[in-house]
């Protein structure tokens, strides 16, 4: 049986757009032993709610928890208002603040009149409240209309919770179509998939079964298309598709027999009611189109505002004489055009001394414009997709820098930003970091949230992996050749001895030499066959452990999570290298999985709230078992350099361990040391550019391990899937014909 909580509300600490409430509640009973202390005690609550009303009677169904920050909570899962029954909570209830203008005397007087069932007489008798002396018609129909909008809400809200939705959900649906929402869900519940981001398709379709829906409704098979639609684009990357694509991934999905003429028709129906763009043969989401329209007008006004033209060379003689240090022709053209410009790309590989211009650039920006450190941090912004990343530039930089969703103040409970087109942020010059992984969605936000006269650049190495989300932004900016780009290319950071930076230019270009097997200061390919890498590998990690492991500085990476050599497998041997079962450390089992105190974590989701991003890793610094937690479920919590995160069960599907990774969830990181296994094994993910990113991670030592000719195959292998995309073609025909 779930625990509840039954008392009084008393009042609100926080309330978000979208229903989220922290507040106080006193206990007046339960059903739970352990809630049990709180009785007649004032406690604090989360949760999702509609309306509250300050010491009306309630029942919180949910648990007790102990936040890591903030102390002991009940975090309401639903809830209940308990309408009073006796003449005295009803007088107390019809003068409160839910009825303005109604006094604790004439509510006394009501209750006198009409009884103890006063609020059932008036909910279906209004007119009874005429006995009521000395009430005022006008106050009579306040009464009425706020009784029934109290009771509305309720009977909403239980409504959706029956057909299957959450209280957050719930709460979503409710406040968006209000009283509607019964004739909305009741003439076309899949409306919620098309108006709604936080309510999913697979939970509209399960409440549209409970409704009897028909499986072959037109209504329903419209919203197939488009879930599918949306599903194929983001796993893509794509940004329209083909009708053939659409067609086959609508077949795969919903496993229904549906002609191809009908999927034809579905798709103009969709195209007629504004949900989908159709150009020529190729099918986007509407939003897509749109935000690539938005993203070429505002890149064609920001190029062709007029320039500023800054004499910056005897800055950059001051700078290299303080920090000594010496910029080639590349860097001080660099510097140059990113002062004067309103928008400038700056790419290059590894160690072309990209970090090196972005900290002239900050200070260079400084001086010419005499501003002091709080000036320059409030107008000169630092950003970066990850939040590895923007950490990295923050310390190279000295200065301030935010992941992108951050400094947009994007709001879990509202799916938005709250630094948008509405509000505006007053930066005057923005430098994004690892541009390269910045998809169309990402980048439409951040240019809704700046001002027209803003200075961006971006920098970034468009021969790293593309983005997780739709298109290939870096990449079609620079093509397009229609904006300034600073292309560098020449090693700025290398010794003799050292081969790294090389290795990463030599693959760029597809012209590797022989030097790839020689062994250098900071480079060595160990050969080996596919079946006797994970034992080489464990060899490896002895000898790491031996020198002083720091899995800080040390990152195993591989192409994918399956087979014998997958990240999955490798994870659990390495688990048993780096951090052996003991009997000082408490662990979890989580499917296949187990978690334990010291192991290395990744996380693979956005928690904005907890300052903590896709692709960041932590340690687990400690477990509490079900019976020794509060809310008496297992928890683990783990440390992302100083910052303590609790997850329970519900979150675990959202860490991995980290002792290797994805080379796709290593990109926006540096390590000191990477070592990165290579086999024919892993054939479907040998392209260049993976092996690019891989390689391009490491910073000080980068060990290869396995095949010789499974490398070379995939530097030579330029296969890679081409997104769909208009987006350059966009930019050339705005350049050319404006």
């Amino acid at each position: 049986m779930e625990t509840y909580i039954k008392g009084n509300f008393r009042k609100t600490i926080y309330k978000s757009d979208k229903g989220y409430v922290i507040g106080t509640f006193k206990v007046r009973d339960t059903n739970d032993e352990l809630m049990s202390d709180y009785i007649n005690r004032t406690v604090t609550f989360t949760g999702y709610f509609y309306d509250l009303n300050e010491d009306d009677t309630y029942v919180f169904y949910g648990e007790g928890i102990k936040h890591p920050r903030y102390g002991f909570q009940f975090q309401v899962s639903s809830y209940e208002a308990v309408k009073p029954t006796d003449k005295e909570g009803i007088v107390e209830f019809l003068s409160s603040d839910l009825f303005p203008g109604i006094g604790e005397k004439l509510a006394q007087t009501i209750v006198d009149v009409l009884g103890e069932d006063a609020l059932d007489r008036i909910l279906k008798e209004p007119e009874c409240l005429n006995l009521v002396p000395k009430l005022s018609s006008r106050k009579a129909l306040k009464i009425v209309s706020t009784l029934k909008r109290y009771e509305e809400s309720h009977q909403i809200i239980v409504y959706l919770n029956e057909l299957g939705f959450n209280m957050k959900e719930a709460l979503s649906i409710y406040n968006y179509y209000k009283s509607s929402t019964i004739k909305v869900v009741e003439d076309n519940i899949y409306r919620l998939t098309y108006d709604l981001n936080d309510v999913s398709f697979s939970k509209v379709d399960s409440a549209a079964f409970k409704l009897n829906l028909d499986p072959y409704d037109d209504r329903r098979l419209e919203a197939l298309i488009f879930h599918v639609m949306k599903n194929i684009t983001y796993q893509n990357g794509d940004s329209y598709l083909s009708k053939d694509v659409i067609k086959n991934g609508f077949r795969n999905f919903s496993k229904l027999d549906i002609d191809d003429d009908k999927v034809s028709e579905l798709l103009d129906k969709l195209c007629n009611e504004d949900k989908i763009y159709i150009d020529n043969d190729d099918y986007y989401l509407k939003d897509l189109w749109l935000q690539e329209d938005f993203i070429v007008n505002s890149l064609y006004n920001m190029v062709n505002k007029e320039h500023y033209n800054n004499d910056i060379d005897s800055y950059l003689n001051e700078l290299e004489d303080i920090q000594n240090i010496k910029y080639n022709d590349q860097q001080r053209d660099a510097v140059r055009k990113a002062l004067s410009n309103n928008f400038l790309i700056i790419t290059g590989g590894p160690g072309t001394g990209k970090t090196t211009i972005i900290n002239a650039i900050s200070n260079i920006y400084a001086r010419v414009n005499k501003l002091d450190y709080d000036e320059l941090t409030s107008e000169l912004f630092l950003l970066a997709p990850t939040g590895r990343a923007s950490k990295r530039m923050s310390e190279s930089t000295e200065l301030p820098a935010s992941t992108i969703h951050r400094f947009l103040k994007w709001n879990k409970d509202t799916m938005e930003f709250m630094v948008n087109e509405d509000n505006k942020s007053d930066a005057k010059m923005v430098i994004v970091d690892e541009a390269s992984m910045i998809d169309i969605n990402l980048f439409y936000s951040l240019l809704k949230g700046l001002k027209s006269n803003v200075k961006m650049i971006l920098v970034g190495d468009y021969n790293q992996l593309p983005s997780v989300g739709p298109g290939s932004l870096l990449k079609d900016f620079i093509l397009s050749d229609c904006i300034d780009v600073v292309h560098l290319d020449l090693l700025y950071r290398q010794d003799e001895n050292s081969y790294i930076n090389t290795l990463a230019l030599e693959i760029k270009d597809g012209d590797i030499s022989e030097n790839f097997l020689n062994t250098y200061s900071d480079y060595t390919f160990l050969k080996c066959s596919s079946q006797y890498i994970r034992k080489n590998l464990k060899n490896i990690c002895m000898q790491i452990i031996e020198k002083g492991y720091d899995y800080k500085k040390l990152q195993l990476l591989a192409p994918m999570y399956k087979g014998e050599n997958g990240i999955d497998l490798l994870n659990k041997d390495l688990q048993e290298i780096f951090n052996p079962a003991s009997e000082t450390k408490r662990e979890i089992k989580y499917g296949d999985v187990i978690f334990r105190e010291n192991d290395k974590i990744l996380q693979l989701v956005n928690r904005p709230d907890d300052n903590i991003f896709n692709g960041d890793i932590g340690i687990i610094k400690y477990i509490k078992y079900g019976n020794t937690s509060k809310s008496g479920k297992s928890e683990i919590y783990i440390d992302f350099d100083g910052n303590l995160v609790k997850y329970t069960t519900k979150d675990f599907a959202s860490i991995k361990h980290a002792f290797i990774i994805s080379i796709h969830k290593s990109q926006g990181s540096e390590f000191e040391i990477v070592v990165m296994p290579v086999t024919r094994a892993y054939n479907r993910m040998l392209y260049k550019k993976l092996i690019y990113t891989g390689v391009t991670r490491a910073k000080r030592r980068l060990i290869i391990i396995g095949e010789p000719d499974a490398f070379l195959a995939a530097v030579y292998n330029n296969n890679e899937y081409v997104r769909n995309s208009k987006l350059l073609d966009k930019i050339r025909y705005k350049f050319e014909n404006s």
